[in-house]
């Protein structure tokens, strides 16, 4: 049964903040090899249809620099996975029966599919048939898609834990429809935002590589036809990841509604809410938000918020306050205050305790049955502690949507440059000195938006269920704070190795 771990603060954030670390540099690999898959499949298909040796050349091209970053991902994913069971033990024993079935699919089947098709793609142009090969291609890719959709289903159930009943007698949460974890709601919309926002990443680096080439006049064939593919490619994405991230914040609204407050600085709710464009949030101190109504200087726009979060212009959408003094959602149902649900997470804990005792009485299991959804809150003492870091998730988020704007707007200018004007014409140097700037950006967006869905959810590890200081393991701060430093130093190192190997590749070009 879970108790109180005696465990120091210490020991919780260092544990955070090394899987964190641990994310942040797996998450700079991931992207662009989904991305950089759908590159390299487009340019081996208009090979295959036309049998232009020149297009060989260019997926051939492509491939190797998608073949070093998907190395780099693995490297980090693997560790990731490890420290599930190494500092968040007490997480992977509550839940292990759910969490495990989704990460065990994506090792057995999605990462047995791209590692087998991955050799195909880079061994097999003389040894297979150029449709076996084609094929062996789009399943590289389409293996680190379904990779990334089981991973994104182990994350999404952990913010919104559906498909899951607790057993009194195994005292673990036991999987009820696989098919409700598999297929959440959460789970679709999470992974079609992740995986078009991949898209945009592998379209910018396409870009600016090619951008690089004509402002260096080399590869001019290359770089002109891969500008026109990554353009397409990155306007299309960041469209529909515009649309997907208005559906991810429906679903947010809905089941984490303290994580949108906290993205929008919104103390105090009400209806026929705007989304803040500004506002000054300080990004150093976490707000009074129990005496601000809203942050100074801000501009909305107007009825945007209640139109994402209920999908009407006049919804009520709960700010902080509302959300820890209870409220009636939109839909009407009413939301305890944080003192009922402490008070019902409380009841949980005493009678599954008394359950593991003996007392197997129908009244204890029916108390277990009635409060089991607020268990994570009999751990909780006040209500800042349910108050996830407003100014990270804010500026976070700003941070993001500006960017995404910004990208739209580039992909359309690269789009009607590439099939309207010659690039590699002098004039338009400074579009691919933009598209170099862009490299940056588009990382900064993705991990901006990797911090929004993971500190919005804090203190939960679980939505409800467990928060982060029960579900870590009984270690010592010096040792996580040790191993914390060997992967700093490890993955920076991994970090300057396939910049380095990424920058030679680019700089020997196409191979004759």
């Amino acid at each position: 049964m879970l108790t109180l771990l005696d465990v120091t603060t210490s020991v919780v954030d260092w544990s955070r903040a090394q899987f964190a670390l641990t994310a942040a540099y797996h998450w700079l690999f991931v992207p662009l090899t989904l991305g950089l898959a759908l590159v390299m499949g487009i340019a081996e298909t208009v090979y295959y249809r036309t049998r232009d040796p020149f297009w060989k050349t260019v997926a051939q091209f492509w491939q190797r620099l998608f073949g070093v970053n998907f190395a780099m991902g693995v490297a980090t994913g693997i560790i990731l996975e490890f420290e599930f069971g190494t500092n968040w033990s007490n997480y992977s024993w509550f839940v292990g029966d759910i969490f495990g079935a989704p990460l065990a699919i994506e090792g057995i089947f999605a990462f047995f599919m791209e590692s087998t098709f991955v050799a195909v793609m880079f061994f097999g142009w003389k040894k297979v048939g150029p449709g076996f090969h084609l094929a062996s291609t789009w399943l590289t890719g389409l293996g680190a898609t379904i990779s990334a959709w089981w991973i994104l289903v182990a994350n999404a159930w952990m913010q919104y834990p559906i498909g899951q009943t607790f057993n009194p007698d195994t005292m673990r949460c036991e999987m009820t429809s696989f098919v409700d974890v598999a297929l959440s709601p959460f789970a679709v919309d999470k992974f079609c935002h992740t995986v078009t926002s991949s898209w945009i990443i592998g379209a910018v680096f396409t870009v600016a590589v090619s951008g690089w080439y004509l402002l260096k006049h080399r590869e001019q064939r290359l770089a002109k036809a891969s500008i026109r593919i990554g353009a397409v490619v990155g306007l299309c994405a960041s469209l529909l990841a515009a649309f997907t991230g208005d559906r991810s914040g429906y679903q947010v609204a809905r089941v984490q509604p303290m994580k949108l407050a906290a993205m929008e600085a919104n103390y105090r709710g009400g209806t026929d809410q705007s989304l803040t464009a500004v506002a000054w949030v300080n990004p150093f101190k976490q707000p009074d938000w129990q005496k601000e109504q809203e942050p100074p200087l801000r501009v909305g726009i107007p009825y945007a918020l209640s139109f994402m979060a209920t999908h009407d212009f006049h919804g009520f959408v709960p700010g902080v306050n509302d959300i820890i003094e209870g409220y009636t959602a939109h839909d009407g149902t009413r939301v305890p205050s944080l003192k009922e649900k402490i008070a019902r997470g409380k009841k949980a804990i005493v009678a599954v305790s008394a359950y593991r005792k003996g007392d197997h009485s129908a009244h204890v299991r029916q108390t277990i049955k009635e409060n089991m959804a607020y268990f994570g809150y009999g751990y909780v003492k006040d209500a800042h502690q349910t108050v996830p870091n407003i100014p990270l998730n804010f500026w976070c988020f700003r941070i993001m949507v500006g960017l995404g704007c910004l990208f739209i707007l580039f992909f359309a200018l690269q789009t009607y440059l590439a099939y309207r004007k010659d690039l590699a014409d002098s004039r338009w140097r400074w579009v691919h000195v933009v598209a170099l700037v862009a490299i940056p950006l588009v990382w900064i967006a993705s991990e901006s938006g990797w911090m929004v869905a993971e500190l919005g959810r804090q203190p939960w590890t679980i939505q409800d269920m467990l928060p982060t200081w029960v579900a870590v393991s009984d270690l010592r701060s010096g040792s996580i704070a040790l191993t914390f430093f060997l992967f700093l130093i490890l993955f920076t190192t991994m970090l300057a190795v396939e910049i380095s190997i990424l920058c030679k590749q680019i700089k020997i070009g196409v191979k004759k």
